[in-house]
């Protein structure tokens, strides 16, 4: 194994699990020879899918045909015992046999369960979910998206230190322009945390990231900010809004260019042009969530993406390790 990049996979979690899950682990292999997979799940089932796709060396199987079901509470997940696919893939990163863990399982069950088994590093009150969006020039961090409904100015200060951490392991040549999300761009809008967080981040300067004050749900996608801090309540009615708005334009396009001759014709005439913009606004190209504030990085990729989006976010998990996002965190913390 050397120094290949270990990531636990819960291949049981999801949709169309395990064969979306193992789908995704052959396509990311076959551009990326650095990572090595611990995959938790029905050895028989994974044998027959994975076999011959995939060089022995690069993957061990981890038998349990226990997993946590979609319909889980958290609460339900946890008490399900703990040899389930999940769990036990967590565990993993725990014992240091793994370097990151990977689920598209229920999303509660993976918070509570990774809470349970991971202990959050030194200094941070409450960790966050946070997740890559594409803007005009490139890729923003955005957090949190859904792990702390109600947060102080520690905790917002605390995600501009993490979501910055982030960026920079996966960008590590740019220094991110962070900024928290707020109704207005003036000093005096907002409730009273968010105008505290401000006065905070002002005052304290740091070489890691630019603090860009406020910005506004209308600018999110402009590409000026790389960062973008908020409390989970505002920040996921943001994410659903941007997934909902993009699923919206593709789909009347669509309509518009598949309805009449004209639109037929005028599709072939800008087929290479509305072929970029599909995928731009592909969200398996985004796909993978990160839960960051725990001592190990836990990524959550989406339950209904498929195999494709699944490889992308492998791709993810092989870039936090590789720019050594935890120590980032702890030496900016």
């Amino acid at each position: 194994m050397g120094d290949l990049i270990k990531i636990a996979v819960d291949a049981m979690g999801g949709d169309d699990s395990p064969k979306k899950i193992i789908d995704g682990i052959i396509l990311n292999h076959k551009s990326n020879k650095d990572n090595f997979f611990r995959i938790f799940g029905d050895n028989e089932i994974i044998q027959k899918l994975i076999k011959g796709k995939v060089d022995e060396k690069f993957y061990e199987i981890i038998h349990t045909d226990k997993s946590v079901k979609s319909t889980d509470s958290p609460l339900e997940a946890a008490k399900r015992g703990k040899d389930t696919s999940m769990w036990l893939s967590i565990e993993s990163v725990k014992k240091k046999d793994s370097d990151i863990i990977i689920s598209a399982g229920n999303t509660g069950a993976l918070l509570v369960i990774a809470k349970l088994n991971l202990k959050m590093i030194e200094n941070i009150d409450k960790p966050a979910l946070s997740a890559l969006w594409p803007n005009k020039k490139g890729m923003s961090v955005v957090l949190d998206l859904g792990a702390n409904i109600e947060c102080s100015s520690k905790n917002l200060q605390d995600f501009s230190i993490m979501g910055a951490s982030l960026y920079k392991s996966l960008y590590p040549k740019e220094n991110p322009n962070v900024a928290l999300l707020n109704i207005g761009t003036e000093e005096l809008k907002g409730n009273e945390i968010i105008k505290e967080t401000f006065q905070i981040l002002n005052d304290k300067k740091s070489d890691d990231f630019n603090f860009s004050g406020y910005i506004e749900g209308n600018e999110l996608m402009n590409g000026d900010v790389n960062v973008i801090v908020s409390d989970g309540f505002t920040g996921n009615v943001a994410l659903k809004t941007a997934e909902g708005t993009a699923n919206f334009i593709t789909s009347e396009l669509k309509k518009a260019l598949s309805g009449n001759m004209i639109g037929k014709i005028s599709s072939l005439l800008n087929i290479s042009n509305l072929k970029r913009f599909k995928e731009r606004l592909d969200p398996r190209l985004y796909n993978g969530a990160i839960f960051i504030g725990l001592d190990s990085p836990v990524v959550k990729s989406h339950g209904g993406t498929d195999y494709i989006g699944f490889a992308n976010s492998l791709d993810v998990c092989n870039r936090i390790i590789k720019g050594n996002l935890i120590n980032k965190i702890k030496r900016n913390i």
